[in-house]
């Protein structure tokens, strides 16, 4: 009997599925829409079934057969991408693709480098990144769109794990201006009657506002963002206050204005940044690899962008 599908067609399924669109699926995996397109219409036929419902409006949305077949095609991958693991055991190679998701608030500063020299290493590992806050990280992690995620350890859930590799106290940013410019350190009480940024994000919100909540007081918060460098540069034009974990090796924002990097002094434990992963995952050698370069970069004090 003839197999009905390759593995190229699932990888196409999943990609639609979870994209909602042909096009957006065929942005994000490189290819055009018209080869996607044939490949759902091929494993659609092979399989005598109805994968999508396609409506112009809404995108192609999967079926009920369509949802349960995702569950399968994502373990038939799963599944391969152990064989080849076990071959790159055999061989001693590192090789394959590798889905790494990253926090938003920290990837501009520090995935490039890192994701650099583990490619300078590694020349036969297809290395993608996503940019996600960390409810999407969770999400991802489990349904397997991602293997792996650089992250911090912000309200993580028990099916996931968590590898610490640094970490990062709170810092007050202000411009140069700022009435506490000049404080060598300052708490939460010095800051509660200044204006804030707020980095507005799933987790990462509600962790800046719990450095406040011994005080029984909100601080008093003039502007919302869920960019970083759009905090920077509001805070470095005197908007505000932000705070961060992430003291950099630059101190100024993206229009070049000098911001002012103050230690807070605060009862509420520092942030880890780390590596997550789902804790039902399948720990292939190239992701291995992976962890390996972030905890060898994490222990010689190396990890780019950060001040030491």
């Amino acid at each position: 009997m003839p197999l009905r599908f390759t593995l190229r067609q699932l990888e196409y399924f999943i990609a639609v599925g979870e994209a909602g669109s042909i096009a957006l699926a065929a942005d994000k995996v490189n290819v055009t829409a018209p080869s996607m397109s044939s490949a759902i219409a091929q494993l659609e036929a092979g399989f005598g079934v109805q994968l999508f419902t396609r409506r112009h409006s809404q995108g192609s949305v999967l079926t009920p057969t369509g949802e349960r077949f995702i569950e399968q095609a994502r373990a038939v991958i799963e599944a391969a991408d152990k064989l080849n693991d076990m071959a790159n055991i055999y061989t001693g190679s590192v090789r394959g693709s590798l889905r790494v998701g990253c926090m938003r608030t920290f990837v501009q500063v520090m995935v490039p480098q890192l994701r650099r020299s583990f490619e300078d290493k590694y020349e036969n590992v297809d290395f993608g990144q996503v940019e996600l806050d960390q409810a999407q990280i969770f999400d991802a992690l489990r349904s397997s769109r991602i293997d792996v995620a650089l992250t911090y350890d912000l309200s993580l859930p028990s099916d996931i794990d968590f590898q610490p590799l640094r970490s990062l106290p709170p810092y007050v940013m202000v411009d140069v201006a700022h009435p506490l410019a000049s404080r060598r350190q300052v708490s939460a009480g010095d800051l509660v009657d200044h204006d804030m940024v707020l980095l507005d994000l799933p987790h990462s919100s509600d962790y800046f506002l719990s450095l406040f909540r011994a005080l029984g007081r909100r601080p008093r918060i003039a502007e919302r963002t869920a960019e970083v460098s759009v905090q920077r540069s509001l805070v470095a034009n005197g908007f505000g206050f932000g705070i961060s974990n992430m003291r950099t090796v630059t101190d100024s924002a993206m229009d070049g204005k000098p911001l002012k990097f103050i230690p807070l002094e605060s009862e509420v434990p520092p942030l880890q940044l780390g590596i997550a992963m789902s804790r039902a995952a399948h720990v292939s050698r190239t992701i291995q690899a992976f962890i390996d370069h972030c905890h060898e970069a994490a222990d010689a004090g190396k990890l780019p962008g950060l001040a030491a």
